[in-house]
Formats: C-alpha cells, sequence, structure tokens
C-alpha cells in the first residue's frame, strides 16, 4: 500500500499533509519507485538508517538525491573504496601553524543526510568508523569525541551483483540499519515513463531552464511528525503478534520440522524495535491511526532480511532469507 495523494484542503497545515506532499514530489522525480519511496519515509520518520540493495541503473542513488532536495537539512555522498581510511569520512586534526595547535577538521559524516554509497567495498577500520556514528550519533578522533547532528540518517548501496573487491558487513552493522530495501527492476509501462522522464528532464537542461528547490519539510516538522507517529495505536494482540514473528525467527522449528535447523542465528530485541516503529509509521503515511496485521507483515522482511543468518541446511535446499520469512508470515498465527 502506497502513500494516499490526495489531501483534504482543511489538512493541508498538517504535518501529514507535508509527508504526503514530499512523497508526490519524489514521485515526480524518480519513477517506477513508489515502494522505495514509502520505505525512505518510513525510515526518516522512525529515525533509523536504510540499506538500498540492487543492480546499478535502478535509480537508488537518484532517489536519495531527490529527498535530499526536499528536506531542510545538509546533504554529503561518500564514495566508499577499498583504500578508503577512516579519516576520510570521519575528519582529522590539522596542525594549525598560526595558532601552534591542533584543530579538528570535520569528514562527511557531520551532516544530516550522508548517502554511503557501496557501502561493502570499505574495509574493516572504515566500517568501524561508520558503526559508531550510526549507533552513538558521535564520532571518535585521536581521543577527542564529536557529537554528530540531532537529524543524522545514513543511506546506503550496495551492489548485490558484483562480489570482487567487496568486504561482507559485520552483523553489528547489519543490525544497526533501520531496513534493508531490495529494489528490482522496473515493468514494460514504468519503463516508458522513466524514458520520458529522462527525455524532459534533458529537454530543460538544453533550454537552460533553472529551477528552483524549496525545501518541503523542514527539520521542526519532521522531529513534530516522529512525535506523532509513537502514538499511533497498535493492539496488545497485534503487538503479541508482532513479538512472535521476531521469536519465530529464533526457533523456527516450533512451526514445522521442515524449519528445523533453517537458521544460524535469529533477529535481535533490535529487530522488535525497528519492527514496531516501522509498522507505526506505516500505518500513520497511509492516514491511519491503527495498525493493522498487514502493516506487520508487509515490514517484516525489510527488518528482518538483514538480521537472520541463513544456515548451510537451508542454503542446501534452495530458499534464500526472503522465502523464509514468507512462511515464518504464513504460519504464525495472525490474531
Amino acid at each position: 500500500m502506497t502513500v494516499e495523494k490526495t489531501v483534504d484542503a482543511a489538512e493541508n497545515s498538517t504535518v501529514q499533509a507535508r509527508f504526503l506532499a514530499l512523497s508526490n514530489e519524489l514521485k515526480k522525480r524518480v519513477v517506477a519507485q513508489d515502494e522505495l519511496i514509502e520505505y525512505l519515509l518510513i525510515a526518516l520518520l522512525t529515525d533509523g538508517h536504510v540499506l538500498l540493495e540492487g543492480p546499478p541503473g535502478l535509480a537508488k542513488t537518484r532517489t536519495v538525491h531527490a529527498l535530499s532536495d526536499l528536506l531542510e537539512g545538509e546533504f554529503h555522498r561518500a564514495q566508499f573504496t577499498p583504500d578508503l581510511l577512516p579519516s576520510d569520512i570521519t575528519g582529522t586534526e590539522i596542525y594549525n601553524t598560526q595558532k601552534s595547535e591542533f584543530t579538528f577538521r570535520p569528514g562527511p559524516l557531520f551532516c544530516n543526510l550522508l548517502l554511503a554509497d557501496e557501502i561493502n567495498r570499505a574495509p574493516a577500520k572504515v566500517q568501524s568508523a561508520l558503526l559508531e556514528a550510526m549507533a552513538e550519533r558521535q564520532v571518535t578522533v585521536a581521543g577527542n569525541t564529536y557529537p554528530l547532528a540531532k537529524f543524522f540518517m545514513v543511506m546506503a548501496t550496495q551492489n548485490p551483483l558484483e562480489q570482487e573487491g567487496t568486504y561482507p558487513l559485520p552483523e553489528a552493522q547489519l543490525d544497526r540499519f533501520m531496513l534493508h530495501i531490495r529494489v528490482d527492476y522496473p515493468q514494460h509501462e514504468q519503463e516508458k515513463e522513466i524514458l520520458q522522464l529522462v527525455r524532459n528532464e534533458h529537454t530543460e537542461s538544453l533550454a537552460d531552464n533553472e529551477t528552483v528547490i524549496e525545501h518541503v519539510l523542514s527539520e521542526a516538522e519532521l522531529f513534530s511528525a516522529r512525535a506523532e507517529i509513537m502514538q499511533t495505536y497498535m493492539a496488545p494482540n497485534l503487538e503479541d503478534y508482532l513479538i512472535s514473528l521476531i521469536l519465530s525467527t529464533r526457533q523456527p522449528e516450533v512451526y514445522g520440522d521442515d524449519l528445523k535447523g533453517s537458521l544460524v542465528f535469529g533477529a535481535s530485541p533490535r529487530a522488535t524495535i525497528a519492527l514496531d516503529r516501522a509498522v507505526r509509521a506505516k500505518a500513520w503515511l497511509s492516514g491511519r491511526d491503527f495498525v493493522t496485521p498487514d502493516d506487520i507483515q508487509e515490514m517484516a522482511p525489510s527488518v528482518l532480511r538483514h538480521r537472520i543468518g541463513l544456515s548451510y541446511v537451508a542454503e542446501a535446499k534452495g530458499m534464500d532469507k526472503d522465502q523464509l520469512i514468507a512462511e515464518l508470515i504464513k504460519r504464525v498465527a495472525v490474531p
């Protein structure tokens, strides 16, 4: 289910209406990726980081750039490479000859929105520096700790097709991502829309038309929206259902002997917190003040797929993580 486009005139001043306007504007700039846009907004609402995975050319970077243009805040892009150093993203101390002292020069991490492009190409030391920023919202350089902005979000991309020169992300770091979003190829009609959009942009570029970008959403409105979504109602039986889904990843054999030994490890309590926030945000974006079982079932794969470890037994059966999650969703009783 996607965000509704129509907003009543009486609601035009609400924070929810501002998010609807943001969603609609993003869909004008990026076609064929409605689900990606919705999930990015959910992560934005829940103060979470996002891992985008998909082949090159599917508008992952474009979508992140478009979102940054429509938000109040500073945007930085860091291209992750095997020779990247921690100081390249955190910043470093520079000796000031005039003052005869070291001064700190901030790196790309000191922003509101960070695009970590091809995150799995960076070595372990860089990942450790990024983990501190994602987990603690701070950076430590030469024994000194520097706080990051209150509004800080990492949007990382990785290419699942090319593995040469890449480093698997540590489980601790994967667990810090709110959502792991898989981006797929567009359909025939969507591909036509993409062609039309690119042709129009090329025509405007040749005409030297200057477009004035107005921030659709301010930082104050974002924080207000984050407070609102936590008021979204979730029935006690749905809360139990959500927890049961998480627990099913730790003991899948409870839901069938054929699932025994299919997972090396299950989702942590951080997954429970992430799923709780994500479903509330999804309901809020859909114009509801209550959570439904469909919300939980739809958000579960993106919250869980990077937080579970598939065993060799499951892989030998030809099962992947998404198939296993879908099977657990089928078998856990819905209230």
